[in-house]
C-alpha cells in the first residue's frame, strides 16, 4: 500500500560537493553544499545561498568543486556547519590546500577527486546564488581510476545528502549497464 505524504521533496542523489574558494587575500575558504547537479556536457550548476563562498566567487570567479567521499565525511559536514565569515575552517579542520593548476581556487589534498572551475554565470534569485560553472580540469588520485583512466565511482565512493533522513550515504555499486541492459526489452518489444 503507498500513502500520500504531502508536499514533502524527495530528489536523490544529492552530491555533496565541497566548494573550494579563495577570498580577496587569497585564503582559502571551503563549503558544502548538496544543491548541485551537471548542467551541460563541461558544466556544473550549484544553489547556493548569502554565504563567504558567494563573496569569494564573486570576487575571484573560480572555484574547486570535490566530492566528499566516507573517509572525508568528518571535515566534509565541519565545512557545513561552521560559517567562514566567522572562522578559517581550512585551518580549523588541519586539512592540506595547494593552489589548482588551472584557475584561481584551492585544491583541499584530502579530497580524492576534484574538478576545477571557471565561473560562467552567477545569478541572484530570491536571495540565492544560481552558480555555474565550466569545469577546465579535473584532478584524481591513482587509487580511483579503473584501467582505462577513468574515474571509478565504485572507487570513489562518493557520499550523498539524503535531504529526508538528514544523513549521508554511499553511491558506487553497480547495478546495470546504461544504454545496453534495456535493449533485452527493445528487442523483444520489436519481435512482437
Amino acid at each position: 500500500m503507498k500513502k500520500n505524504l504531502g508536499a514533502k521533496t524527495l530528489i536523490a542523489p544529492l552530491p555533496v560537493f565541497i566548494i573550494g574558494t579563495y577570498d580577496e587575500s587569497g585564503v582559502p575558504n571551503a563549503m558544502n553544499a548538496a544543491w548541485g547537479t551537471q548542467c551541460d556536457y563541461d558544466k556544473v550548476f550549484i544553489l547556493l545561498g548569502e554565504h563567504k563562498t558567494t563573496d569569494n566567487l564573486k570576487k575571484t570567479k573560480a572555484f574547486t568543486l570535490s566530492y566528499a567521499t566516507p573517509e572525508t565525511v568528518d571535515i566534509s559536514d565541519y565545512f557545513g556547519i561552521e560559517s567562514g565569515r566567522k572562522i578559517d575552517k581550512i585551518k580549523h579542520a588541519g586539512v592540506s590546500v595547494r593552489k589548482a593548476d588551472f584557475v584561481n581556487a584551492p585544491v583541499i589534498e584530502a579530497y580524492p577527486f576534484t574538478l576545477e572551475c571557471e565561473l560562467v554565470e552567477m545569478q541572484e534569485v530570491d536571495g540565492d546564488f544560481r552558480v555555474v560553472g565550466k569545469i577546465v580540469n579535473a584532478i584524481a588520485e591513482d587509487s580511483i581510476l579503473d584501467e582505462n583512466g577513468n574515474v571509478d565511482l565504485g572507487k570513489l565512493r562518493p557520499i550523498a545528502y539524503d535531504s529526508s533522513a538528514k544523513v549521508y550515504r554511499v553511491l558506487g555499486e553497480k547495478v546495470g549497464n546504461a544504454f545496453k541492459d534495456g535493449l533485452k526489452i527493445k528487442r523483444k518489444s520489436s519481435n512482437s
